[in-house]
């Protein structure tokens, strides 16, 4: 059986070995070459006029100079016949206007315009295969770097979780030996003495709290961060924690509110990580805030969703910058004057808590005016 495929001219079935049309005698390649790329720029020919290969021929007098078939000034003459020819109505390419000043035959015309095609669908095919070959280097470097960014992820996660084993170890025994102090082990300790040690003890639990903050990202970094999964209610959690802060908020001349719906379902949760991500929040939201501003902190429940949110009036985040306060290890102001302490792990290491949970921390903040912070956890029972 003999391959055929159908001519783009006359759509009879020719076969493929045929260079013209055997029913309506049109070179198929140059009729295939205009087909392609008309599919290929979604291009239509003018209703005015018919397509020509022509049109598919950039600057086809110099070519034809260049292949010795007319010279420049027949060229001209023939660009000049060609505006008169236009002066008069009548559209006229180039090649027709050289056939007509009998400066070509048709079939010089054919051979010339079929020449460049097959040169233009060439150099189309070569350009196809450089952007392709560029796209997969390029997609091979980025492959790359990737990489090896998740690999000096993991070594980073590894040298702070190494560290902070190894800073915990001191700083147990330091603790352990001011409690004793404290306790008067060694002595009879004056006021001022137990003051200091007050002071010392407090920048101990300060450190301790940051070690396990390390520890606990290396561990949420390096996809370790394990879950203790456990029936629990949002509203006794997050009230434990408030009252842990009664104390820092009232000596800030913060009014610390909490508000709790009625009849709130319990949630699946790890307990102790949840209690973690609901006192971060609190603390960033006291951190930012004046004197005399308020911060609510409300647990709710709607469409079988509990919702944590801490909202405060302190002094907000740029709209450009939100995507930044998730970032491990970064602070809005990274200078060394900068009027707010802390790591920049705290949001980071929330979103990763809550992203174990199957959840999400949503941000909502306007410059001058405050932020609001809030999770939600589906409710797996009704409410008490």
């Amino acid at each position: 059986m003999v391959d055929a495929f159908i001519c783009p001219q006359c759509h009879q079935p020719v076969r493929t070995e045929d260079r013209y049309c055997q029913n309506c005698g049109v070179d198929l390649a140059v009729e295939t070459t205009i087909s392609e790329i008309l599919a290929s720029e979604s291009l239509e020919p003018a209703a005015e006029m018919p397509l020509e290969p022509e049109v598919l021929t950039p600057r086809l007098g110099e070519t034809l100079i260049a292949q010795g078939k007319i010279t420049p000034k027949q060229l001209d003459v023939a660009l000049h016949y060609q505006e008169d020819q236009r002066a008069l109505g009548r559209n006229l390419r180039l090649g027709r206007a050289l056939v007509e000043l009998g400066f070509i035959n048709e079939a010089t015309l054919d051979q010339a315009i079929t020449l460049q095609i097959l040169q233009l669908q060439e150099a189309l095919k070569q350009a196809n295969e450089e952007l392709t070959w560029r796209v997969e280097q390029r997609t091979q470097e980025l492959r790359q770097a990737l990489l090896r960014v998740s690999e000096l992820n993991q070594i980073k996660a590894n040298f702070i979780a190494n560290v902070s084993h190894e800073l915990r170890t001191p700083l147990t025994l330091l603790r352990g030996y001011l409690d004793m102090m404290k306790d008067g082990a060694f002595g009879e300790v004056t006021k001022e003495q137990a003051e200091a040690l007050d002071a010392l003890l407090r920048s101990t639990t300060r450190l301790e709290k940051l070690i396990d903050d390390l520890i606990l990202f290396a561990y949420a970094e390096r996809g370790e961060l394990t879950l203790s999964l456990t029936d629990n209610y949002l509203d006794e959690i997050t009230t434990q924690v408030v009252q842990s802060h009664l104390y820092s908020a009232k000596v800030k001349g913060i009014i610390l509110e909490l508000k709790v719906g009625d009849h709130l379902a319990a949630v699946h949760c790890d307990r102790e990580r949840i209690a973690w991500v609901i006192n971060e929040l609190i603390t960033n939201a006291l951190k930012f805030s004046a004197a005399g501003s308020r911060v609510c902190i409300e647990v709710s429940q709607h469409q079988g969703l509990l919702t944590v949110s801490v909202c405060d009036q302190g002094i907000g985040i740029p709209a450009q910058r939100l995507a930044e306060i998730f970032e491990p290890f970064h602070q809005l102001d990274g200078s060394t004057t900068r009027r707010y302490g802390g790591t920049g792990l705290g949001l980071a290491l929330a979103t990763r808590i809550l992203e174990a949970h199957g959840s999400q921390l949503k941000v909502k903040s306007e410059v001058g005016k405050g932020s609001l912070f809030e999770f939600s956890l589906p409710a797996i029972f009704e409410g008490k």
